[in-house]
This record gives C-alpha cells, sequence and structure tokens, in this order.
C-alpha cells in the first residue's frame, strides 16, 4: 500500500471515524483505524462492534492495499502536522511509514484480516430523506433519551416509519419528547427501529456535513445511513418501545399559553433554591392566569417569581423538575409556548404554540 494525501483531505475523514473508537478497548486491533487503498479510493473504517463509520477519500495515484493503524496516535499526528502539508504513506512490513516535510513517522500495524466484521445483515426497508429534515427530527428529541436505565429500549431513540410520516420518540421515564413530519411519499412498509444513543449523538453530529439527502437502509438488526462521502451504521437495541401514543395527555382540560423567554428567565431563577438532585420546582396557575414558581431546598432557602399566563380552565398546582422543564424550553423557537393538563395533572403536555411537530410530556413531582 502506498499514496500520498492532503494533510486537510484525510484529516476531515480520520475525525469521523476516530469519534466512534473506544480509547481502552478490551479487543486492541478495534482501537485501530482500518486503511483500505483500491481502485483510487481511500477507505477508512472505525468501529466499536455498536458503531461503525465509514468514510471514502478519492485518490489521484495509489498502490492497493489495507492495514489497521492506531487511530488516536494517527489523529494526532495529522492535527499537529503543518496546514496543507502534503503527507505520505508507504506500508513496509508491519510498519507504516509516513513522512511529511522533514517529519517522519513509523507505526506499528495490526493486520486487517484480525478486524471484526460488522453484521451488514440483508435491508427490509429503503428510506431516502432530507437531511435538514432528518437533522431538526433529531434535534428536538435526543435530549430526552434515557443515559442510565435498567430498560436497555429507553437507552436508545425510537425512529418511527408510519405511512408517510416520520417520527423521532425519545424517553428516560419521566419524560417524553416526540417529533413527527409528514413527507411526500410514503415508505411502503411500516417499521419502528431504536438506535443506541451514542450512535445518535454521533449521527446527529455528522449531519452537519451531510448531503441533502440521506439514504436509510434498514437490516434486521442493523440500520445504515449513507450521507454523502460518509457512511454511518449501527446495530439496533432489540425490544419493544412503549406505545408512546398513550402517555399523550387525554384532551386537556386547563391550558395556559406563556411567553417563553419570561417563563425561562423565572424558571432559572427559582431554580438556584433547588437541591442539585431533584431540582424540583413548584407551579401554580389560577384561573385568573396568576402564575407562581417557586423553589426551595432543605436548607429552607426559598424563592418565588410570578408572572401572567393566558389561562384557559381550572387551576393547577404541582411540582416538577426545573432541569426537564428547562430543556424543553430550550428546544422551543416560537415566542410562546403552551402548557396543558387534565383535571388530574398526572402529566403537563409542553407545545410550541407555532410548531405542533414537537410534543413534550413531563411526569410531576411530588412537593
Amino acid at each position: 500500500m502506498k499514496f500520498s494525501i492532503a494533510r486537510e483531505s484525510f484529516l476531515a475523514p480520520l475525525s469521523h471515524v476516530a469519534s466512534v473508537i473506544e480509547k481502552n478497548q478490551i479487543i486492541p486491533i478495534l482501537a485501530n483505524v482500518v486503511l483500505t487503498v483500491k481502485e483510487g479510493w481511500l477507505e477508512l473504517i472505525g468501529s466499536d462492534q455498536e458503531v461503525q463509520l465509514k468514510a471514502r477519500v478519492e485518490l489521484a495515484a495509489a498502490e492497493d492495499g489495507a492495514v489497521t493503524v492506531p487511530a488516536r496516535r494517527l489523529l494526532d499526528i495529522f492535527r499537529l502536522l503543518p496546514d496543507h502539508s502534503r503527507v505520505s504513506f508507504e506500508l513496509r512490513d508491519d510498519r507504516l511509514l509516513i513522512r511529511s516535510g522533514s517529519s517522519r513517522f513509523n507505526l506499528i500495524t495490526l493486520p486487517v484480516e484480525n478486524y471484526p466484521a460488522f453484521d451488514v445483515g440483508v435491508p427490509e426497508l429503503e428510506v431516502s430523506v432530507e437531511t435538514i429534515v432528518f437533522s431538526k427530527a433529531l434535534e428536538k428529541t435526543i435530549f430526552a433519551i434515557a443515559q442510565q436505565d435498567v430498560r436497555n429500549y429507553l437507552k436508545g431513540l425510537l425512529i418511527d416509519f408510519e405511512g408517510k410520516t416520520l417520527r423521532t420518540v425519545a424517553s428516560d421515564g419521566h419524560r417524553l419528547a416526540v417529533y413527527q413530519e409528514v413527507l411526500p411519499e410514503a415508505f411502503g412498509v411500516n417499521r419502528q427501529i431504536i438506535l443506541p444513543r451514542k450512535g445518535v449523538l454521533e449521527l446527529y453530529r455528522l449531519l452537519g456535513d451531510a448531503d441533502d439527502r440521506l439514504i436509510i437502509q434498514i437490516s434486521p438488526h442493523t440500520a445504515h445511513i449513507n450521507l454523502g462521502s460518509v457512511t454511518f451504521s449501527s446495530k439496533l437495541i432489540e425490544g419493544r418501545y412503549p406505545d408512546y401514543q398513550k402517555v399523550m395527555p387525554d384532551p386537556p382540560l386547563m391550558t395556559y399559553i406563556a411567553a417563553r423567554d419570561e417563563f425561562k428567565g423565572a424558571l432559572s431563577r427559582v431554580a438556584l433554591m433547588t437541591s442539585e438532585k431533584q431540582k424540583c420546582i413548584g407551579l401554580e396557575v389560577g384561573a385568573d392566569g396568576d402564575m407562581v414558581l417557586k423553589g426551595f431546598n432543605q436548607e429552607q432557602d426559598e424563592a418565588e417569581e410570578r408572572l401572567t399566563v393566558d389561562a384557559d380552565g381550572g387551576s393547577v398546582s404541582v411540582g416538577f423538575n426545573a432541569a426537564y422543564l428547562m430543556d424543553v424550553i430550550n428546544h422551543i423557537d416560537s415566542k410562546d409556548l403552551r402548557l396543558s393538563f387534565t383535571s388530574s395533572a398526572t402529566s403537563c403536555l409542553v407545545e410550541d404554540l407555532l410548531d405542533t411537530r414537537f410534543r413534550y410530556v413531563v411526569m410531576p413531582m411530588r412537593l
């Protein structure tokens, strides 16, 4: 294997694939990146056996070959090389010689034959989606994915393909975020998949550099997304996601419309007086639209904020995790938001007043 390439042309795809490689690997070769040169193309592969990234770069002239080399060490080298430098690679036995100007590096390699294969599977469904649409669907829901939970399915993002509707759903058991977009064409078959949290975060990061449209291929146990020069693959979380439609509150009896920035400011101030663990605040609204937010802690510190909202229905008194409410407010784009309750106030539906594609349910806390 022998080729040369501009530093910037190699650094970008290397950064992508290295991002999924764990630093402390039980299997040493998984700390390496796979470099394959074939028919004028360089392919880079990085994987942690749950998520895999492939990136392709066209070469002017090269000798075919394949090898694996430590990903972090290679990335460190390219980050420190001078801008716009030209770098040459040459495989000599079990060493990869890298040269750029007066710099020389010899990296130990491992044979590509020992690199674990990633299960590809046979695609059962292929979907084409505008990148901007898919990116918005992820942005509005990934913050609610559970980070630690015995229910494995909650540690991932549900992607629901139903008719013409694309939905993304995330929940940690205390809150639920749902985003849906109606697309021009139907998917052909209805299908639900659950992508693991790490894969979703990596995918969302990649979408900023993707083509205008992406191709999603779904196999029985994996999902593959073609982003142009980068291909993202992830194993799916096994199990059935709960029926999120049942979590949506019944037709609300009380609704309150508040100015987003005013509500956010009041919430952030009363949250200063809550405990670090629970972040519990009290919310009281009268039928006349007088809203009171209260924060308190075990040291008996207290805070109170009052604001006026547009009220429709009776009064409500309930406790919430301030951090959960703040998360959803930060994802609402319009200047107003709506809080809706049923008579029992067992949950609160929060909506962007001008964009009903995004809905958020937060469960109350005992005061």
